[in-house]
């Protein structure tokens, strides 16, 4: 049975800042499923199933949480799904969400994802203890700093390349009224001079600790093109694509993974894509590290390996370049975990459906939203169009 055409019909997102001590996480989540019901125009009837997305409850210390949030996300007499891939579980969450309407099972479909960081210490719940690995491996930067490392000596990549994204993106981030890291006034310079965390990774080229959560709705085709007749746009989804490997197995490449590669040639088919450099707008791509741009790039196959560097030095990434990336700031700009891979799928959405604001690229009518988590080893990732698909 081939899959029925779905949309996005709205999307919601909150404020990202450190610490939300205002809300809890059901107040926090609340925000975002309101914005993102309110952007669709649907109300509690409307919406046949609920899937959710977070990382580890580790990262706030409750376990399940959902459970006790069953009244604040809607799901009460509705079917409810959690979905858990390390921290590309929020673009995951968007793609189960999608397969149910894909499927037919459901007509409308709420998915959101969140993460209340302040509630805990991420950074330590993702650390491996004493004896079992080094003490200097703290977090996420320890265990990919080695990762970066090797892409440098395989590409022989410029060192300035890591601070080029980091001024991009959080110029692009100055621009989003969401975004936790607003710094217009970054210059390369500032970045090459921040400290050192985890060589090469200055602290100007990381991802903050933020709490915050983002929320789509998403429909079926009779669904979608009612709000279109109606004046609204949306963002019809023309391929979705989850892959996964072992973390660690003899010759694993963990910096080109090959779950990576086989998403993206699996997602570039459904989507009737041959050239993705060229027919691909703009792309939200998960780069908590700033180093993993020209890294991803070239996993997604916009460059050949060793060469993904050269597209950010060139500004082909920039708004206005070739392949504008990150046009909200990114995860370097803002990273509640669990929410982080939807915010890339929803900011997709948006350019596509062309409510971006001052991020918005100009006649952006395919995009891309990428998630990655765990040890580079969970992929999910979507394409989404201002057209409805053809194929």
């Amino acid at each position: 049975m081939a899959k029925q055409p779905a949309a996005v019909l709205g999307t919601g997102q909150t404020h990202y800042v450190a610490k939300r001590h205002d809300v809890s996480m059901s107040g926090l989540v609340r925000e975002a499923i309101d914005r993102a019901m309110t952007d669709a125009q649907v109300g509690w009837d409307d919406i046949d199933a609920v899937v959710i997305g977070k990382a580890p409850d580790l990262f706030e210390g409750v376990m399940m949480p959902e459970l006790s949030m069953v009244d604040a996300i809607g799901a009460t007499g509705k079917p409810m799904l959690r979905v858990h891939t390390a921290g590309s579980v929020g673009g995951s969450t968007a793609n189960v969400a999608a397969s149910l309407v894909q499927a037919g099972v459901h007509r409308r479909v709420l998915a959101v994802a969140w993460e209340k960081q302040s509630e805990s210490n991420a950074m330590w719940a993702l650390s491996t203890p004493v004896p079992f690995t080094m003490p200097v491996g703290a977090g996420a930067g320890g265990y990919f700093a080695p990762h970066v490392r090797s892409y440098i000596r395989r590409s022989g990549a410029p060192e300035h390349i890591g601070a080029m994204v980091a001024v991009k993106d959080r110029l692009n981030g100055a621009k989003n009224p969401y975004a936790h890291l607003k710094q217009p006034e970054i210059t390369l310079e500032k970045v090459q001079a921040s400290q050192m965390l985890w060589d090469p990774i200055r602290y100007d080229e990381t991802c903050p600790s933020s709490d915050g959560a983002c929320a789509v709705v998403l429909g079926d085709e009779d669904t979608a093109k009612a709000a279109e007749q109606a004046g609204r746009r949306t963002a019809w989804i023309h391929a979705t694509a989850m892959r996964t490997e072992p973390t660690t197995y003899a010759g694993r490449d963990q910096v080109n993974p090959e779950a990576g590669r086989v998403a993206a040639a699996a997602l570039w088919k459904q989507a009737g894509i041959t050239d993705p450099l060229g027919e691909i707008d703009c792309a939200e791509i998960y780069v908590p590290f700033s180093w993993f741009e020209p890294m991803w790039l070239e996993n997604l196959g916009f460059a050949s390996e060793g060469s993904g560097w050269k597209l950010t030095e060139a500004g082909e990434t920039a708004i206005g370049g070739r392949l504008p990336v990150n046009m909200s700031g990114g995860v370097l700009c803002s990273n509640p975990i669990g929410a982080s891979g939807m915010i890339r799928f929803a900011e997709a959405a948006i350019q596509v459906m062309g409510t971006a604001g001052d991020h918005q690229v100009d006649g952006a009518r395919k995009a891309l939203g990428h998630a990655y988590g765990g040890g580079s080893q969970y992929f999910s990732m979507w394409v989404v169009g201002s057209d409805r698909p053809t194929n």
